[in-house]
């Protein structure tokens, strides 16, 4: 598991990438400290949500709108012991930006180092990086709203 040594003591947001087979999660600060990011077997998923919430003061979920959101949306709200605020964060592109987020995340070593990064296959499945994005993108949506209504 990629923990970090310590626990946040500010809420946190909890990123969900669901999928029929497997699931990214990720554990974020408002201040975009990453504390948490895994990908899990889909049967997993809600076990491992139930964990992460008993380490972690998470405040809300966000998850990606495509795919299988509804089916999980739905799963979530029957199967968690708490109830927990899910909002839903449009997901297009995100699977070929967390391939991009990989190689920052994971510099290429040796021969694949030479080749153009668009050729590059992350060599694990990268769902926990979509969850990381996810909250990214909620969190610049926040930032966006404030900043308008500033102006």
């Amino acid at each position: 598991m990629a923990f970090r040594e310590f626990s946040p003591t500010q809420p946190v947001i909890l990123g969900f990438d669901p999928g029929r087979d497997k699931c990214g999660l990720a554990v974020m600060g408002l201040d975009r400290q990453l504390y948490y990011h895994q990908v899990v077997l889909a049967k997993e998923a809600i076990a491992t949500i139930e964990t992460l919430r008993q380490r972690f003061p998470i405040s809300l979920m966000v998850m990606g709108d495509q795919t299988t959101a509804k089916q999980w949306r739905q799963q979530l709200y029957q199967e968690l012991t708490e109830p927990l605020s899910i909002i839903l964060v449009d997901e297009r592109y995100t699977t070929l930006e967390a391939r991009d987020r990989y190689w920052q995340m994971f510099p290429p070593k040796g021969l694949i180092k030479l080749l153009p990064q668009g050729l590059r296959q992350p060599p694990r499945p990268i769902d926990d990086i979509v969850a990381i994005l996810l909250i990214e993108r909620y969190l610049n949506r926040l930032t966006e709203s404030q900043v308008k209504s500033y102006e």
